[in-house]
């Protein structure tokens, strides 16, 4: 894989990590631990996204490149 294809992996993987350890929704949620995650998550998503719009411009190219990782 080139090193965009593996910098695109890590950061989905970042993001993904953070999205499993969000706080379940209830009563019990702490607002301020709430806060820390989402802010977290929001920065990995940011960076996804940034990265996807830097370096994978066509859509479709983008599309190409996430069906060859799951073949």
């Amino acid at each position: 894989m080139d090193k965009k294809t593996l910098e695109c992996i890590e950061l989905l993987r970042t993001l993904v990590s953070d999205i499993q350890g969000a706080p379940y929704p209830g009563e019990e949620v702490n607002p301020k631990l709430y806060s820390i995650w989402y802010e977290h998550v929001q920065r990995d998503a940011v960076n996804a996204f940034e990265f996807l719009d830097e370096n994978f411009p066509d859509k479709k190219e983008i599309s190409k490149t996430i069906d060859k990782l799951f073949k």
